[in-house]
């Protein structure tokens, strides 16, 4: 019997990105990580550029702890046994005004009318990658903003907020060190959890941006990549 089976609890928390990490190249969630997941000894953070809808849904249905990073770090979330809390940082009305002259400079956010791409952000503002970027960008720094492509899309953000700082904040209530995480991602939004924690994997996937900061790169893509990194991740404990 190995270590890690001796002391399963010496396996760190994780910091797990959704779309592209745990998901197919056709952003379907993989079922084979929900029991990969909800085995972990030890938390698990979801650090996603989605609004905080869709990784709570997804800590409920994989019977996960909430403890999520969504848009960006804009919102962070914890509702667990011992936590109570949301911490909401970045400037929504800021990236509202950013979306708003873009329109007017006769372009589309892409999402149709509904738009329930953004109908729930509370933080930032999603473009989607069908739209061109340049002028996206212009006006954002007009207005003090930020984009990243995500490579789902692009999200208008606040400069001061990532994921990264969202890490910190759930870590800190956590009583851990956002060192003690391994983060595990596909993007440029990755990069600031990557830097955040201990220690790093891009899966096989990830953009350029990803794959320079991370510590290792795995073999595999997509959510396979994911439970590559768990297994490195469980041999080293």
């Amino acid at each position: 019997m190995d270590r890690a089976d001796d002391a399963p609890d010496a396996r760190p928390p994780l910091a797990v990105d959704i779309d592209g990490t745990l998901t197919d190249r056709n952003r379907v969630v993989d079922p084979r990580i929900f029991d990969a997941l909800r085995g972990w000894p030890a938390p698990v953070v979801l650090a996603t550029g989605k609004a905080l809808p869709y990784p709570v849904a997804l800590c409920e249905f994989v019977g996960l702890p909430t403890l999520v990073v969504a848009e960006n770090g804009g919102v962070v979330c914890l509702d667990t046994d011992t936590h109570d809390e949301i911490v909401a940082a970045g400037d929504r009305a800021a990236a509202d005004r950013v979306a708003a002259a873009y329109r007017d400079a006769g372009h589309d956010l892409g999402w149709g009318s509904l738009d329930l791409v953004n109908r729930w952000r509370e933080t930032e503002i999603a473009v989607s990658r069908d739209a061109p970027l340049a002028p996206l960008r212009e006006i954002a720094v007009d207005h003090g903003l930020d984009v990243v492509d995500t490579g789902f899309a692009y999200h208008v953000v606040s400069p001061d907020v990532d994921k990264g700082y969202g890490l910190s904040i759930v870590a800190d209530r956590l009583g851990r060190d956002p060192a003690e995480f391994v983060a595990i991602g596909d993007s440029a939004n990755d990069v600031a959890t990557f830097e955040a924690a201990g220690r790093s994997f891009a899966v096989a996937n990830a953009d350029e941006a990803a794959t320079r900061a991370a510590d290792r790169v795995t073999d595999a893509a997509y959510a396979d990549g994911f439970l590559e990194a768990l297994r490195i991740v469980r041999s080293s404990s």
